[in-house]
């Protein structure tokens, strides 16, 4: 998979792509306008994040690429890639229990913190994208 070359898209099936991971220098796009709500994309080698309305959503280190994301109240679910292993933190329901899958395999059940923050580290290998689905217990 490659990085979203224009940062922030919005694709026909209704989801966002976004990120750049082949970027040496950080790139943000602010102001993109999806279903009502505003979106700020920050992406390079180091960091990819995207913002909601001013309010965290996602954030990896390494940067990754993410294609077809999609929250709704109960489930997450997109596809990431990237140069090497990431670790990506949602922004979730605070204190909640989520089962966690990476391309249809349960790796387990988690907790969000006070927060509502849920971080997940990932296996990557380069020019392979990894399915991932949070569903809320």
């Amino acid at each position: 998979m490659a990085a979203v070359k224009d940062l922030l898209k919005a694709e026909v099936d209704g989801t966002l792509s976004f990120g750049d991971y082949t970027l040496e220098n950080k790139t943000k796009l602010d102001g993109f306008e999806f279903q009502g709500d505003l979106y700020k994309v920050k992406t390079f080698a180091e960091i990819t994040k995207l913002e909601k309305n001013g309010m965290f959503v996602y954030e990896s280190v390494p940067g990754t690429a993410v294609e077809n994301f999609k929250a709704t109240e109960d489930i997450v679910t997109f596809k990431v890639s990237g140069m090497k292993d990431a670790q990506f933190t949602l922004e979730l329901e605070a204190d909640s229990e989520y089962v966690v899958y990476m391309d249809d395999v349960n790796v387990g059940d988690m907790k969000t913190n006070l927060s509502g923050k849920l971080s997940v580290s990932t296996e990557l290998e380069p020019n392979q994208s990894v399915e991932v689905k949070v569903v809320k217990k």
